[in-house]
């Protein structure tokens, strides 16, 4: 029950107040203005989510960067329906970054998942290098980062398709449950993946 209501601003600033916010508005301001004010509370969420943690690491630097993409689809103008389909082709943006990462040393999923041990134990960082440095481990990183970039580059395609087809206000309400379910797939066959390979189970003992 705790959980549920510490989950509870998240879940009203990211999928109740952007669809009330459009209803509210729609009507007298018309769908394009009342889509730009519900991107409002979320990003204001993302924002003071930013400003608690005060860190600059991986996973700051891509939410950071998701919410002026997001920003500046949202406010390039437009018709509603193609303010939808830019915001949705951030996620995308984020999975082709995946992808292009894997000409680099480390592919971006490694920082993120050291970023997030950093956050939740002291020396965090010191202790994931010693992650890496385990037989097969890189090759795990890489076929996540495989999985996810073009995982969220369905996701993308999907969300897209659907802010073509579906009247506004469905998309807003259903859109992010849609988007989590994928995120929650996705999170689901990595750790299992993980899990099936004794070299990389460090990856998860290092993130409990």
């Amino acid at each position: 029950m705790r959980k549920v209501l510490r989950a509870a601003p998240e879940i009203l600033a990211n999928f109740v107040a952007p669809w009330g916010v459009y209803e509210a508005l729609a009507g007298r301001f018309g769908d394009t203005n009342a889509l730009i004010a519900s991107a409002v509370p979320p990003l204001l969420w993302s924002l003071y989510e930013l400003a608690k943690t005060r860190r600059l690491d991986a996973v700051s630097v891509v939410v950071v960067s998701a919410i002026l993409l997001t920003v500046g689809a949202t406010f390039f103008g437009g018709s509603a329906r193609l303010i939808q389909m830019r915001e949705a082709m951030v996620t995308g943006a984020v999975g082709l970054l995946f992808l292009v990462t894997l000409a680099m040393k480390r592919p971006m999923i490694f920082y993120l998942a050291r970023a997030m041990v950093a956050r939740a134990t002291e020396g965090g960082v010191e202790a994931y290098e010693l992650v890496w440095a385990q037989p097969g481990v890189p090759q795990v990183f890489r076929v996540l980062t495989v999985v996810w970039g073009f995982g969220l580059l369905v996701q993308t395609s999907v969300m897209c398709w659907l802010a073509w087809i579906w009247p506004i206000g469905r998309f807003l309400l259903v859109s992010p449950f849609i988007s989590f379910g994928i995120f929650g797939l996705l999170m689901a066959w990595s750790l299992g993946y993980i899990a099936r390979r004794p070299a990389a189970r460090a990856i998860l003992a290092r993130a409990n």
